[in-house]
């Protein structure tokens, strides 16, 4: 359930309640654990936003090429939002186990791109291929481990959707999100 959805829909109604209640009685909430969830959702999406930041920098820093950065950096928003797509379907909402799956991801969903694009300078450079001819023969090249790399990556994360119980039911949605950000 949506914790602050329930909250707030609690929230309503005790104010619609109130406007019956004797004039010297008052309510008051003691204790909210919304409050911790709201801040710890902020937090976890300036993280997200941090880290797809640093993603974009050590990327640069290593490729030394703005170009070359610029396609591990789509990557990201491209398996966000086919992530988000995925999560609407299974009716799975945006919370903080979905989000800590996707601020893992960021990192993950980068290095298969970055293989391509190292991949690509390195034969316009030696084989002073055009960046279509270049492509295209990394693409014979490097498919195979790209894919690798992919299934060990879904190997370890698929079976965490099928764990039993409370705790399955949590893990679920984290490791559908990873998987899907993955993939």
């Amino acid at each position: 359930a949506n914790g602050i959805e329930i909250a707030e829909q609690c929230k309503a109604k005790l104010a619609e309640l109130s406007q019956r209640f004797p004039e010297d009685m008052t309510y008051g909430f003691q204790y909210d654990t919304t409050d911790f969830i709201q801040a710890s959702i902020e937090e976890v999406v300036v993280t997200l936003i941090e880290a797809v930041i640093l993603v974009v920098l050590v990327t640069f820093i290593f490729l030394q090429d703005w170009r070359s950065t610029l396609v591990p950096t789509l990557a990201i928003p491209v398996s966000l939002i086919g992530t988000f797509a995925v999560l609407e379907v299974v009716g799975y909402s945006i919370n903080l186990i979905t989000l800590f799956g996707l601020i893992l991801a960021i990192g993950i969903v980068v290095d298969d791109a970055i293989v391509v694009i190292e991949n690509v300078s390195r034969l316009m450079e030696e084989e002073k291929l055009s960046p279509k001819e270049a492509a295209l023969k990394s693409m014979e090249e490097v498919t195979g481990p790209v894919i690798a790399t992919t299934a060990v990556l879904l190997a370890m994360f698929v079976p965490i959707c099928f764990l039993p119980g409370i705790t399955g039911e949590m893990y679920r949605q984290f490791g559908v999100t990873i998987s899907v950000a993955v993939t």
